[in-house]
């Protein structure tokens, strides 16, 4: 009998603490972060969306991107994002990399392709072609390349839009952003951000 009733006043008590924490932890504390973030970061809590002529909005049906998010830019006049191996490339649905490990033949093969077609469009030797124009990231979301890349893609980008290389080059070092807290991570270069800057200046 005894061995009973504490068992009993053992599972009321875990239950009493079930439900405290998640009321606590499962209610009030995400109501909590959300109202905060919602005050404090709107646009960063709902997606660091932006719009055609670069700036900030929180209306999605205005939005042309986020700038946390990588997407496909066709055409020859914009600079390119790395590839993507989420599903059909840049789906948000089936974020996820290749999986294929470095001495996949596929993954080399696939490697080998994307250095002469990044070559031959850029027009410069295999050898001077950017790690992140070859490889996905591990999301295939990433919306960043590295300075080189965008580098790389300077004479094309500028040509393609009737401007001097100097002033993409420019474009290029004004949207570049340095490593976080000044250690963390590599210098980079958000491709929308990038894109939309020059559409703005060829506008």
């Amino acid at each position: 009998m005894r061995e009973s009733l504490s068992f009993l006043r053992q599972t009321w008590a875990g239950l009493r603490v079930l439900v405290v924490l998640t009321v606590l932890l499962g209610v009030a504390y995400p109501l909590a972060v959300t109202g905060v973030s919602q005050v404090a970061l709107r646009w960063q809590a709902n997606g660091s969306l932006v719009a055609a002529d670069g700036s900030r909005v929180t209306d999605r049906s205005r939005a042309v991107g986020s700038l946390l998010i990588g997407q496909q830019f066709d055409g020859p006049q914009w600079f390119h994002p790395r590839p993507s191996a989420a599903g059909d490339g840049y789906d948000t649905l089936a974020s996820g990399g290749s999986n294929l490990g470095p001495l996949n033949t596929d993954l080399v093969a696939t490697i080998e392709q994307r250095r002469a077609a990044v070559a031959a469009q850029e027009g410069v030797p295999a050898a001077e072609v950017a790690p992140d124009a070859l490889t996905a990231s591990a999301s295939g979301l990433d919306p960043d390349i590295s300075p080189a890349y965008a580098q790389l893609q300077v004479a094309r980008v500028a040509k393609e839009n009737g401007l001097a290389e100097a002033v993409v080059e420019a474009l290029v070092a004004r949207t570049t952003v340095g490593r976080d807290l000044g250690v963390l991570g590599e210098p980079r270069v958000d491709v929308l951000r990038l894109n939309l800057a020059l559409r703005t200046m060829g506008s």
